[in-house]
Order: C-alpha cells, then sequence, then structure tokens
C-alpha cells in the first residue's frame, strides 16, 4: 500500500492529466449510455404513440382537408336523396309509399351526422391520440336496422324474423364502438370479434333467410331486385370492418382516409339503396297480383 502511495504521488504531471481525461471520458459514455436507454428512438416512439391513452396526448392525428371535402359531398349527396325520397313519399303507390319513408329516414339521419363531423362536432380522443367520430356509430345503430326493415319488407319476411336481424345488426354496430374507445388493446379485439361474429346471422339473413322468402313467391321481378340489392349490402357492408382494421383497428390508415371510404361506403350503401329499393316495376306488378286476387 505505501510502495502505490508512493507510485502515486510520483507520477507526472501529464500523466495525471491523462488519468483524469480518461476518467471523464469514461463518466461522459456512462452518461450518454443512460440517456438512450431512457429516451426510445424515433422508430420506438412511433410504436409508443400508438399505445397513448387520450389523457396523455400532447397533440391529436385530426381529419384534413381532403376527408372534410369527402365529408361534405356525402352530406350534399345524402340530404338531397332524403329530401328527394320525403317529397316523392306523398304522392307515391300506398304499396311503395312505406319504402319512401324509410329511406328519407335514413338518408336524413346519415346527412345529420355528415352535418355533425363537417361542423367539428361528435368525435372524441381515442386511444393513439387519434380522433374518433361517435356520431357515425350513432348513424349507423339507427339507419342500418331501418335499412335490414327495408330489405325485409321487400322480401316479405315475418316481422319476429326481421327483428331479430334487426337487433343483431344493432349488436353490432354496438361492439364495433366499444372497440374504437376501448383502452386495452386486448379488449378492442375482443370487441372486434364480437362484432363480426353478431354480422354473421345479418350475412345468413340477406343471403338466404330472406332470399328463400322471396324465391317462395315466384315473382321473378321482385327476385331480381332483392338479388341486386342484397349483393349492395353484403358487399358494401363488408367493407366497412376492414375499413376499421386498417383506421382505428392498427393505426394504418389516417382520418382523412378513413373519412374518404367511409363516405363513399354510406353514399354507396344508402343513397343507390334507395333509389334501387323503389323500382316501381316490381310493386306495379305485386298491386296487379293483389287487385286479381280480390276481382
Amino acid at each position: 500500500m505505501r510502495r502505490w502511495r508512493a507510485t502515486k504521488k510520483g507520477l507526472g504531471l501529464q500523466e495525471q492529466e491523462q488519468e483524469q481525461e480518461s476518467l471523464t471520458r469514461w463518466r461522459w459514455k456512462s452518461n450518454e449510455w443512460r440517456e438512450r436507454k431512457r429516451q426510445p428512438t424515433m422508430v420506438e416512439e412511433g410504436m409508443e404513440a400508438s399505445r397513448l391513452l387520450p389523457a396523455d396526448c400532447l397533440a391529436i392525428q385530426e381529419i384534413g382537408a381532403s376527408g372534410a371535402i369527402f365529408d361534405l359531398l356525402a352530406w350534399i349527396a345524402l340530404l338531397f336523396t332524403a329530401l328527394f325520397m320525403a317529397f316523392k313519399a306523398v304522392n307515391a303507390d300506398p304499396v311503395v309509399r312505406k319504402f319512401y319513408y324509410i329511406n328519407a329516414f335514413v338518408c336524413g339521419v346519415a346527412s345529420f351526422s355528415y352535418f355533425a363531423m363537417i361542423s367539428g362536432m361528435g368525435w372524441e380522443t381515442i386511444m393513439g391520440c387519434r380522433q374518433m367520430f361517435y356520431v357515425r356509430y350513432i348513424d349507423w345503430f339507427i339507419t342500418t336496422p331501418l335499412m335490414i326493415l327495408n330489405i325485409g319488407l321487400l322480401a316479405g319476411e315475418e316481422q319476429w324474423m326481421i327483428a331479430a336481424i334487426m337487433g343483431a345488426d344493432m349488436g353490432m354496430i354496438f361492439a364495433g364502438y366499444m372497440g374504437s374507445v376501448a383502452l386495452v388493446p386486448t379488449v378492442k379485439w375482443l370487441w372486434f370479434v364480437i362484432g363480426l361474429v353478431v354480422y354473421i346471422p345479418v350475412v345468413i339473413a340477406l343471403v338466404r333467410i330472406f332470399r328463400q322468402c322471396v324465391l317462395d313467391k315466384y315473382d321473378m321481378d321482385r327476385i331480381e331486385l332483392y338479388g341486386k340489392i342484397s349483393l349492395l349490402t353484403v358487399v358494401s357492408w363488408s367493407v366497412y370492418p376492414f375499413v376499421w382494421l386498417l383506421s382505428v383497428g392498427t393505426g394504418g390508415l389516417g382520418v382523412s382516409a378513413e373519412s374518404i371510404l367511409y363516405a363513399l361506403l354510406d353514399v354507396t350503401s344508402k343513397c343507390f339503396f334507395s333509389f334501387m329499393i323503389i323500382q316501381m316495376d316490381v310493386y306495379e306488378t305485386a298491386s296487379a297480383e293483389t287487385q286479381k286476387e280480390y276481382v
């Protein structure tokens, strides 16, 4: 120990400075390593951003100009369709009048939803610091059961069956909303799976149960119209879960892209649906056959 101390004291000034410099360098590297360990990289920050709770968000991903333009165009299309159906319902044939009124309600409620969105209302921040328009789910919760009612009336299905499928559809929309606002990823995906499971009876009813009811009537015009309506509905409705999966589910799509896709789907599944289901040839044939029965 005494020899070491003597050697230490005998070090020159230059050697002491080198020792001090190496010690400082070691401390700097140690602090740098700790700083790197504490602060995530840009890739890690991106991954962690999708897991941020709404209360932790300093900024949120909002809809852009392109998404707002498509929402505006969808609002105009839905409002025009609703007004057209409402005015035409007044002088429509009693057999087809109910379809006009239901179409007017469907497109009218959807136009309220889009007016709220273009006004900057009806949204909340969800997990991942993302803007989510909950007013869409209010719209779908009301309008999609009415569309099933329309299809059921066209098919001539029994009321209890129509009501059961309407209930399954409402459960599907509810599950989609709960998955969107869930704060735990596992819970979010469970709600998504539940929504898909509840959607299966809706597809089965449109493809098989309601269709069989139409086939039993041996009305070729009605069978052809139902085939077009059911195909449009099943295909367009089946795209919605994929949009949810790519947007709210994984965050792959931005809010604007999500809004554009939903706007196109809503116009297709509601406006085109409304104008297709009021084709007069089908109902005129049915009315003529009914009159023959009473003669």
